[in-house]
């Protein structure tokens, strides 16, 4: 393997490296694809972490946008847990 290395032309690492950076950028679309998809981009995702306790310290409108949010992900879960039980129920 050596021997074949050093019989290259000068200048071959370069088409290594074009090669190494094509693969990178193939995979970070295909992971942005994935976590558009997988509705990975949320921006309100911040909101999940407030309850009810946080009722008083909230402006009234962050506080019914942070229900709104809960509400939605609890939707969203219960989508793929209904699409993952449907998988599974067909597999069997």
């Amino acid at each position: 393997m050596a021997n074949f290395i050093e019989t290259l032309p000068d200048g071959w690492t370069i088409y290594l490296w074009l090669i190494i950076g094509a693969m990178i950028i193939v995979a970070v679309i295909y992971w942005i694809r994935w976590g558009m998809k997988n509705e990975q981009f949320d921006e309100d995702i911040k909101y999940v972490m407030f309850d009810e306790q946080d009722r008083e310290k909230m402006d009234p409108a962050e506080y019914a946008k942070s229900r709104t949010v809960i509400k939605a992900q609890i939707e969203s879960r219960n989508r793929f847990l209904a699409k993952e039980a449907a998988k599974h129920k067909s597999a069997v």
